[in-house]
């Protein structure tokens, strides 16, 4: 079925008209930040929300926003993340209180460090555990511990992956072979090809060739990939990149910041995957900027056994604010309270309940479209089937149809993640909000389809 490009051009344009008369205070404060702000905003990301301008917010609370113009919106964006226990749950907020008035920062550790050590290996299984204050370091220190142990240079990552601000993901793999840097890459600091093996995801013989060299130290991967849509493994994927990991000498992190949606211990311990390190961040502090590092125990002993490696002070592994006691706080009551067993036996079905309701819309209208659900995440593309790697999710997007759906569930009261039809639960979703998508993406589909 093909869109009506005419119609939808004209339901955008009703739709921001709409959005700016309903949010005088917001556009009035987004004019006041271009003068001071790059880009207007505290952090260029927040430059793609779908009005023109972003809804600027008075508070969140547990799956609510409201605005500065008093509107309020079910949230399933949750801070691309970061928000997935709820804004502010209330063990949280006790706990960071608490801390405040016992300290911020010390550069000494605290026992909430090691409760949060104890039950992150209980929960990925993984025996070592450092602290950051990102996803993003996380995987910085990983790949420098990578290449550290193995003494390789390249970093394997897949085409149109995410993991933060990683200067080595931002390689996709180029027509006919070998690897390019990713467009709009901003002032990388060397070709990504010097550093990277960009290949596609699900593609095992691509795989294979790319670590046959044996010059590769690590593979960077989510369990499922989360940036281009949500991509499934193909059956026997996982099975395969921890064999030929292993038979050629490569280490093997799993990235599971977006993937924690999966369940408690996220894709590794409802899949049973065996990574050598494991990175994750954003959710395990509820938005409490924290990050941590997993290793194997035997990892561990050969990276600190390494008497050139300086992990101490100037190695590049690090950070003064890391591990810091209001973080560590944070993440132990997020993970002993909030994102617990029973919190996820209640989102998931929200997620199968959001799917299904979707995927009855699409049906219903004969729509090419699908929706794909991790654990307590779906999304909706714009294509028949699930895509099978970032290149072909990639070539199915449709920045003005999805630009069009955002902005009219935002005129409405439903939030979606900005970068993508991405909707996520946290403990305090209801059946009532999901339904309230349902009902709006219903709407938006209607009206795109009436002239047809």
């Amino acid at each position: 079925m093909t869109i009506d490009r005419d119609r939808l051009a004209q339901l955008l344009q009703t739709e921001l008209e709409r959005f700016e008369l309903d949010h005088p205070r917001s556009r009035e404060l987004h004019e006041r930040s271009l003068r001071s702000l790059f880009g207007g905003v505290p952090m260029p990301w927040m430059m793609r929300w779908a009005g023109g301008f972003p809804v600027y917010c008075e508070r969140a609370s547990g799956a609510r926003i409201t605005d500065v113009d008093g509107r309020s919106y079910i949230d399933f964006a949750l801070g691309d993340t970061g928000a997935m226990p709820g804004h502010g749950p209330a063990p949280v907020r006790e706990a960071v209180a608490a801390q405040l008035e016992r300290g911020i920062t010390t550069m000494l550790p605290t026992e909430n460090a090691a409760w949060a050590g104890e039950e992150l290996t209980r929960r990925f299984g993984l025996e070592r555990w450092t602290f950051t204050l990102t996803a993003t370091d996380a995987n910085r220190h990983a790949l420098r511990i990578a290449r550290e142990v193995t003494g390789r240079p390249y970093v394997l990552v897949y085409s149109y992956c995410y993991h933060g601000s990683v200067d080595e993901a931002f390689a996709v793999a180029a027509p006919g072979g070998g690897t390019r840097s990713r467009e709009g890459n901003v002032g990388p600091a060397v070709d990504p090809a010097q550093t990277t093996r960009a290949i596609e995801f699900n593609d095992v013989e691509a795989l294979e060739r790319a670590l046959a060299p044996g010059d590769v130290a690590c593979v960077l991967a989510e369990p499922a990939m989360t940036n281009m849509g949500i991509i499934l493994p193909d059956p026997g994927y996982h099975e395969a990149l921890r064999a030929l990991t292993r038979e050629h000498g490569t280490l093997l992190i799993i990235d599971e910041t977006h993937t924690f949606s999966a369940g408690i211990g996220g894709c590794t311990r409802a899949w049973g995957l065996e990574p050598d390190m494991l990175t994750i961040g954003k959710a395990i502090g509820s938005g409490v900027p924290c990050g941590a590092l997993g290793l194997t125990a035997e990892l561990a002993e050969r990276a600190l056994a390494r008497p050139d490696a300086d992990y101490e002070d100037t190695g590049g592994v690090g950070g003064t604010l890391a591990g810091n006691a209001l973080s560590l706080a944070a993440v132990r009551a997020t993970l002993e309270h909030v994102l617990t067993e029973e919190a996820y036996e209640r989102m998931i079905p929200l997620a199968t309940r959001f799917r299904e309701g979707v995927e009855d819309v699409i049906a219903r209208h004969g729509l090419p479209w699908n929706v794909t659900q991790l654990g307590a995440r779906a999304e909706y593309r714009f294509e028949p089937e699930p895509a099978r790697n970032g290149t072909e999710a990639h070539a199915a997007a449709d920045p003005e149809l999805e630009r069009y759906l955002h902005l009219h569930a935002l005129n409405r009261g439903v939030m979606l993640t900005p970068f993508h039809n991405m909707a996520l639960m946290s403990p305090f979703t209801t059946e009532d909000d999901v339904d309230a998508h349902t009902r709006v993406f219903e709407e938006a589909v209607t009206d795109l389809l009436e002239a047809r």
